[in-house]
């Protein structure tokens, strides 16, 4: 017989910062866009109606803001999951083998969802990258912001030109995964209602 109510799958402090993450990192995206189109890396321009703050100095006050809203969430949301064990419970063990094995398993739409408190292999690579790509984003972020000041750390990314390089790609890589996270939620949308309740209810057979 099974509880109506689910099984626990999100701690509450999980689910919290989540969703502070999903505001900060929207709302960092989109005025992070402005900023490029200031002084393009590429030849190419984000259209305007995707960007956050009308104009330049704006922008910038958005992206500050967001910026350290994910920088304090971001340490709650580390820290908690290291010392309560959330991560080692989540997202370990992980091997190469098994990504590709999942990998290829998502990508010809076999990719088993029956277990939603239990991440698969690609899902605990792609968190883990994108841990990573956020802990680049900020360290390139403040060689850009103050590239005197963080000059030692700027040396490994080439400087202040290499540090919004590494920026553009970190945040390339963030988007892929939201665009991949939302398309996963889209197919099974228990995970959504998951991060809401904190519960997730058997697979219907």
């Amino acid at each position: 017989m099974h509880n109506d109510h689910g099984r626990p799958a999100h701690p509450l402090l999980i689910r919290i910062t989540h969703w502070i993450n999903v505001l900060a990192i929207l709302i960092l995206i989109l005025s992070g866009w402005r900023i490029y189109n200031a002084s393009p890396l590429f030849d190419f321009r984000f259209p305007s109606e995707w960007t956050l703050g009308g104009w330049l100095a704006g922008a910038l006050q958005w992206h500050f803001a967001a910026m350290w809203l994910l920088v304090v969430n971001g340490l709650v949301y580390v820290a908690y999951g290291f010392l309560s064990g959330h991560f080692r419970r989540k997202l370990l063990p992980l091997s190469p083998s098994a990504v590709l094995r999942d990998v290829g398993a998502a990508l010809r739409g076999k990719l088993a969802h029956d277990d939603l408190a239990v991440y698969n292999a690609a899902q605990r690579a792609a968190y883990l990258a994108v841990i990573v790509l956020g802990v680049v984003l900020v360290l390139s972020g403040l060689v850009i912001w103050k590239p005197v000041q963080f000059q030692t750390l700027g040396l490994l990314m080439g400087d202040y030109e290499g540090a919004r390089y590494v920026h553009f790609f970190a945040m390339a890589g963030v988007v892929l995964f939201v665009i991949v996270h939302v398309v996963m939620v889209a197919l099974v949308p228990r995970t959504f209602i998951s991060m809401f309740t904190g519960r997730v209810r058997a697979k219907s057979p």
